[in-house]
């Protein structure tokens, strides 16, 4: 893993240059190729330095890189976001691979940083402030208890590997510190306030690594302490279950009040998060792999729905549905584009959205029986939410009076280079082995 690090440190001095740009994206595209051909066994591999890999973290790393890539082609070249995206894409590779539980977390504290800047620096209106507030705060707040959990478990253990033992504790003080962090990152129903408000105020590239990867970084420390902590997670899993199902349909509802557009995106994110986290809550095989092919697949499509709004956005310079209208008969290709990103989002085959939500509806009820009621509106209201999308920005009549701007072959290749690897991700399925 060492020589994954050393090349995209290399890569630093090369924003500089002038005119190096596309030769810079080409290594971003290169080191990815390069690390798809790994050798990942199914327990931690090519361990170096504390750094290791396994399935989980293989899948997430390479989205890391990918989705680090797609934002190079949202923006043009500038040495500082040049700069900025290197530096989270090296803490996301980081947190995804380290086995020590200390330097994961001051990784996962130091993602924070380069997000705040972004926001700020590229943000086009003045309530960024607060949302980088909000950002700021929640993870600073739910991060302190997972801090000094971490201190006692080496006080008493003497050790903090992920690959230890820690004993068959039952405290649910302790079961709440570890988690509550991830909560605030996943983020569960409750503890959501701020990704809406960051969504919003972020720019086209804040959005599309807050989408893609800062909420897989919940999810990974979850699968990670969930298996040190297994006796815990089984007899508090309930609490958690019922707040997150209960979650899943008022954020569905609440997507329906939305007059933004990039805010129905954020809160559709919540709602399939929330899924998410009841079939990892369920503890079986098929509820873990649902849940991890359901991370990668929100990754692409939630990052590709942020590109649709912001090339709505670039041409009406607005994002509120009373102004975004009528686009089928100005832009049909790109409305074609939106009509099969609003399906994946709603779970739609031959997406990988789609198996990952069937292999968690089945662990789901297996969990609770009486879930299928529960799911049976969690499923009507996505596909009710994601039609309400598409039909309120393409349909009807435009009512704008701007200057227009074809689409851009470039808009078309970073919509395109999202959408492909969601219908290709099902066909070559047994490349992660758990």
């Amino acid at each position: 893993m060492m020589k994954i690090f050393m090349y995209l440190f290399f890569m630093i001095p090369m924003m500089f240059l002038v005119e190096c740009f596309f030769l810079y994206q080409f290594l971003f595209l290169l080191i990815s190729f390069i690390f798809v051909f790994f050798n990942v066994n199914s327990y931690f591999s090519l361990i170096s330095y504390n750094i290791g890999i396994d399935s989980f973290s293989f899948g997430l790393i390479f989205l890391s890189l990918f989705i680090s890539c797609l934002m190079m082609l949202s923006m043009n070249s500038s040495p500082l976001f040049l700069f900025l995206n290197l530096a989270l894409c090296i803490i996301l590779v980081l947190i995804f691979s380290m086995m020590n539980m200390m330097l994961m977390y001051v990784s996962f504290e130091f993602s924070l940083i380069p997000l705040i800047f972004m926001i700020l620096g590229w943000g086009n209106y003045p309530e960024r402030l607060i949302s980088g507030l909000y950002l700021f705060f929640y993870t600073l707040f739910a991060s302190l208890p997972l801090f000094l959990i971490i201190m006692y478990l080496y006080n008493m253990n003497g050790a903090l590997f992920f690959d230890l033992n820690f004993g068959n504790s039952l405290s649910f003080y302790i079961y709440v510190s570890i988690y509550f962090a991830f909560l605030v990152k996943f983020p569960m129903f409750m503890l959501h306030f701020w990704l809406p408000k960051a969504h919003v105020q972020a720019p086209i590239f804040g959005s599309m690594i807050l989408a893609g990867l800062l909420l897989k970084i919940g999810g990974y420390g979850f699968i990670r302490f969930m298996f040190i902590f297994d006796s815990m997670f089984i007899n508090y899993s309930y609490i958690l279950y019922s707040i997150s199902i209960f979650g899943c349909i008022c954020v569905s509802l609440i997507c329906f009040l939305q007059s933004d557009v990039k805010s129905l995106i954020a809160y559709s994110s919540v709602a399939h998060m929330s899924f998410c986290l009841l079939g990892l809550l369920t503890m079986t095989k098929w509820g873990l792999m649902g849940c991890f092919f359901m991370l990668v697949g929100h990754g692409m499509c939630s990052s590709g729905l942020f590109c649709l709004a912001n090339i709505s956005y670039n041409r009406l310079l607005s994002r509120s549905f009373f102004i975004n209208k009528g686009m089928i008969s100005f832009m049909p290709g790109i409305s074609f584009l939106w009509f099969l990103f609003c399906c994946f989002n709603m779970s739609c085959p031959p997406s990988i959205n789609f198996l990952s939500e069937f292999m968690m509806m089945i662990s789901i009820i297996s969990y609770w029986s009486f879930s299928y009621l529960m799911i049976f509106f969690i499923s009507f209201f996505s596909a009710i939410f994601s039609f309400y999308l598409y039909s309120f920005t393409q349909h009807g009549f435009m009512v704008s009076c701007y200057s227009f701007s074809f689409e851009m072959v470039s808009e078309y290749l970073l919509i395109m280079v999202h959408l492909i690897p969601m219908i290709f991700l099902v066909l070559i399925l047994d490349f992660i082995t758990f």
